[in-house]
């Protein structure tokens, strides 16, 4: 009887991605606070040479496409496949912190070095990528990268300006894109064979249940809105309590009623109202008006709507019964990701072979979001330390960055040995 074959197992080195992270963490603005590294900046552009150089030491080709995307190109035994992409991104917030995106791009990176040390011949290309521009941009918009890879970045996107009028199609070509080339090098579906990422959950719940990894279920939509709450500006010491239509303890009483209809769907949905204005916002006068805006998100389409439709009832009423009027419209409406099923559990086989592994979604938008029109994606997070991110107390241990590179690692060899061509329906 022949004795059944191990599968491979491939083991990163903590100490070696300890310091590349600390190496890009001194590739930054110190003029801002945190590890500010923006897109189309000297400093990401010096991140972008010392990549570069890991990825050539890698046994990785390097290239840069029409949306300035820097790639690392491994070939595969088989030409005729379509390639396994492993991404994420290396710019940061304002006063970012040195894991967000970064341990995406350094884990594909530092596989890399692992097939090449162990002699490991992958079936399909590899290609690792480093998003250009994921973070909110000084342009407007995120994914710029990634929107431009897969062909979903408009004429329209590539006029906009910065505040200092540079147009993005010229930021673009001056980081080694080439806009002229977008529409001709736009993969298409089929053009790759499958997306994965690893990234740091940027919330508390791997590290609240005590797991290491997180299956990621889906990417939430997100729908947005904005509200106008009219009342009438008054004299705050000579207007009876009785007789005010007080904007601002309207919206009070409708913040609340918000808030709880989103926790009547909490396992399955969040909400936020993070912007807020009062007028006239003076010490002496009844505000007479409010506008905010609001977001639902869920990985669940129709649970977004619910919330949305129960909220809009109540807060309907409480404007009536308080004699203001409330105005709602819609801002924009994106939707959820879904992991594939098979694909979920590969990478939840993978993440069990390494520790232990939670089902969880991400309540945060990723360049997987734009992938997922081309292939099936998949992602692994590993814990954030105090939920942070977006900081510059924002920290995973590099144990649990080890964790995820190897599970990422075990979920490539996987999808590798599979007929990966009609997962794209499946």
């Amino acid at each position: 009887m022949e004795k059944e074959t191990e599968p491979i197992r491939l083991h990163p080195q903590t100490a070696r991605l300890q310091t590349d992270i600390e190496r890009l963490s001194e590739l930054v603005d110190r003029a801002k606070p945190g590890w500010t590294r923006r897109p189309f900046t000297p400093f990401y552009e010096q991140g972008r040479q010392w990549l570069t150089e890991k990825m050539t030491e890698a046994g990785l080709a390097v290239s840069i496409d029409a949306a300035s995307n820097l790639i690392g190109s491994l070939p595969g035994v088989d030409p005729s496949l379509p390639p396994i992409m492993i991404g994420s991104h290396t710019d940061t917030v304002t006063g970012g912190g040195r894991f967000d995106g970064i341990i995406g791009v350094l884990a594909g990176i530092e596989i890399a070095r692992m097939l090449k040390e162990s002699g490991t011949k992958l079936r399909h290309p590899l290609q690792i990528v480093d998003f250009t521009a994921e973070e909110p941009s000084e342009f407007g918009i995120s994914t710029i990268g990634s929107r431009g890879m897969v062909g979903n970045l408009t004429d329209a996107m590539l006029e906009l300006r910065d505040p200092e009028g540079l147009q993005l199609k010229d930021a673009l070509n001056r980081q080694g894109g080439n806009v002229e080339s977008l529409a001709e090098q736009a993969r298409k579906q089929g053009d790759a064979a499958l997306y994965l990422e690893l990234h740091i959950e940027q919330g508390p719940v791997l590290e609240q249940s005590g797991h290491r990894l997180g299956a990621v279920m889906g990417i939430v939509g997100i729908h947005r809105y904005r509200a106008v709450l009219e009342g009438a500006p008054n004299h705050a010491g000579t207007t009876p309590m009785g007789l005010r239509n007080d904007a601002l303890a309207g919206f009070c009483e409708l913040g609340l009623a918000f808030e709880r209809h989103c926790l009547g769907h909490a396992e399955n949905a969040v909400g936020t109202i993070g912007k807020l204005t009062n007028e006239p916002n003076a010490s002496n006068v009844v505000p007479g008006l409010v506008r905010f805006d609001f977001e639902i998100r869920s990985l669940d389409r129709s649970v977004s709507e619910a919330v949305y439709a129960a909220f809009k009832e109540e807060a309907q009423q409480i404007a009536e019964r308080r004699g203001l009027r409330l105005q709602l419209e819609l801002l924009s409406k994106s939707d959820a990701v879904i992991v594939q099923e098979q694909v979920l559990q590969m990478i939840r086989e993978a993440c069990e072979s390494v520790a232990p592994v939670k089902l969880l979604p991400s309540g945060a938008g990723h360049d997987a979001n734009q992938l997922a029109a081309i292939a099936p994606i998949g992602m692994i997070f590993v814990p954030s330390k105090g939920g942070r991110s977006h900081c510059p107390e924002e920290w995973t241990d590099y144990e649990e960055v080890a964790a995820g590179t190897e599970a990422l690692a075990a979920a490539l060899l996987r999808f590798d040995a599979q007929d990966l061509a009609g997962w794209r329906h499946g």
